[in-house]
């Protein structure tokens, strides 16, 4: 008769639950953390049974123990069961899951111990029957404590989900909470504080245990909506084409699929080191600066273009995973083979030069080439925040266009400016804010600019312009133009507008007799000149244009 104890047909029960959600479920994060719930609270009437079927003591003392261990770690069961439910397991670092097992390790450990008999005492010698002493208690207080923190994160969901499954979900498993709390309280009512006035009812618990498991099964298969939506997204990034790298705060790998290794050997739990991943490439100062932003601005959206050994042209795109509080809890990190679109720019740049060099009455023909090459090499040549060109493919064009310009005699300029306190903005507004004044700054410069300028951008809040067919006096024009239209311009934060000034300086060629031999140092030194004036303009009280000559700036 003792296989009819209703501890054993519960714990049958509790048994053919956990089979079946192995059988039948594809066993996700969830149902991992549901099944090791599960198997806790399996425990409880195994021991029960085991207790009632044999007569030596020493093995009920075994078995009694091992159910109060399994109760002692059913509250941070319940715990972590819910924080998965609430889609927050990403607050569980390793310190906060260490203090939120303590409490219910030291319950853990009175019960093995039982110093004294202070946690439980056999009554005649049998664990049949026996006596609760204060550990036993504190147990039951603990347990209580992790309801109530458990039942904090419930509500806390339920009032700021917006998804009425996930909702509905949440709500099943606060009553499959209460099912089970209700019946450990009466169990201890009856079974405990008026064990001498009332007949002992054997399987109280392990009843509440068995119809909160049911409503923990029904609240995760019927209403898990969000394990079937992960699966999904999971299998569409498997099958893309980019390659694509999930790291932690502290680099560790946590997905890679399957085209990202065409590009890095990494597999989940291996360490991924940027730096050591570009070493193996020629360096430049690109991947120099893109490496430092990398490693002190773990919170910004960055890119750059490398080629790797094999030839490739590969686009390097990195984006920052936050929380509600803008802590960085980890990086995306794509690769995205950009080698045809690269072979299009180069032959179209080729084609190009040998149009330069032909023909002078081409140069309207190639500048509407240049347009169409434009658009074909936007990903690769603009800068990906503010729209316009980045400082690579300036340096391209003006080695080009300077050369051809001291050539034929035609005047230009160039505008090198960064806006006023940019710093002070991102410390007082937030980089978002920071990221919208630099795109309106640009558009704003944009609307003044003409078709054939160019407007890239140098580093960090710094802009520059190449004006072909510029003299000084024009360029004096636009420039005040430009700076009237940055001041006047006004830039939402969501609680005020704040408003946004400029230093420029310019330099204009106008010595057509020097013999250039090194376009590049001859830039240098152009540009030296222009960053001499906007160092003035800086200094001079910002918000203000100084004009470069041969010897400095004015």
């Amino acid at each position: 008769m003792g296989l009819l104890r209703p501890d054993f047909l519960l714990f049958i029960c509790l048994f053919l639950l956990f089979v079946g959600v192995i059988a039948f479920n594809r066993i996700t994060q969830t149902y991992k953390v549901y099944l090791a719930f599960h198997f806790l609270m399996m425990l409880w009437p195994l021991g029960q049974f085991a207790v009632s079927i044999t007569g030596y003591p020493e093995y009920q003392s075994l078995f009694i123990r091992l159910s109060f261990v399994a109760v002692g770690l059913i509250g941070p069961g319940w715990l972590f069961f819910v924080l998965f439910l609430t889609q927050r397991s990403s607050w569980l670092k390793p310190k906060r899951v260490a203090a939120i097992l303590a409490p219910s390790l030291v319950s853990v450990v009175c019960v093995i111990w039982n110093p004294n008999h202070l946690f439980l005492k056999p009554y005649d010698g049998q664990y049949a029957t026996r006596d609760y002493g204060p550990l036993f208690w504190l147990l039951t207080f603990i347990q209580l404590g992790y309801l109530f923190v458990t039942l904090i994160n419930m509500f806390h969901g339920l009032r700021n989900d917006s998804s009425v499954n996930r909702r509905k979900q949440l709500a099943t498993t606060l009553i499959g909470m209460f099912v089970l709390t209700g019946f450990a309280v009466l169990d201890l009512l009856v079974n405990v504080l008026l064990r001498g006035s009332l007949p002992v009812i054997p399987g109280l618990m392990s009843l509440g245990i068995l119809l909160s498991d049911c409503c923990f099964i029904l609240a995760i298969y019927r209403y898990g909506m969000f394990d079937i939506l992960s699966m999904a997204q999971q299998n569409m990034i498997e099958h893309m084409s980019m390659g694509i790298v999930v790291i932690d705060e502290d680099g560790k790998v946590l997905e890679a699929n399957r085209a990202a290794a065409s590009f890095v050997q990494v597999g989940k739990g291996d360490s991924f080191e940027m730096e050591k991943f570009l070493a193996q490439l020629p360096g430049h100062e690109e991947v120099s600066e893109f490496l430092y932003r990398y490693r002190h601005y773990p919170q910004e959206r960055m890119q750059t273009e490398i080629t790797l050994q094999d030839s490739r042209h590969v686009s390097i795109q990195i984006s920052p995973v936050l929380d509600d509080t803008k802590s960085v809890l980890g990086r995306i990190i794509t690769f995205h083979d950009v080698s045809e679109l690269r072979k299009l720019v180069d032959e179209m740049n080729r084609k190009n030069e040998a149009l330069h060099e032909r023909n002078l009455e081409l140069i309207a023909i190639q500048e509407e080439l240049y347009r169409v090459n434009q658009k074909l090499e936007q990903m690769a040549i603009t800068d990906g925040l503010t729209g316009c060109y980045n400082r690579r493919f300036l340096m391209q064009q003006l080695e080009h266009e300077v050369l051809l310009n001291l050539r034929y005699r035609i005047p230009f300029s160039i505008f090198l400016f960064d806006i006023d306190f940019f710093k002070q903005i991102n410390d007082q507004y937030g980089h978002l804010i920071g990221d919208e004044v630099l795109r309106q700054t640009v558009d704003t410069v944009k609307a003044n600019l003409r078709r054939t300028d160019i407007l890239a951008r140098y580093g960090g809040e710094e802009f520059t312009v190449y004006l072909p067919h510029t003299t000084q006096e024009q360029a004096e024009l636009l420039a005040d133009r430009i700076m009237r239209s940055v001041a006047d311009n006004r830039v939402e934060t969501g609680r005020d507008k704040i408003g946004i000034t400029i230093s420029m300086g310019i330099v204009t060629e106008v010595d057509f007799e020097q013999q250039v031999e090194d376009v590049k140092e001859y830039l240098r030194g152009l540009f030296s000149r222009v960053d001499s004036a906007l160092y003035r303009a800086k200094h001079e009280g910002r918000n203000r244009v100084v004009i470069a000559s041969a010897n400095g700036a004015h």
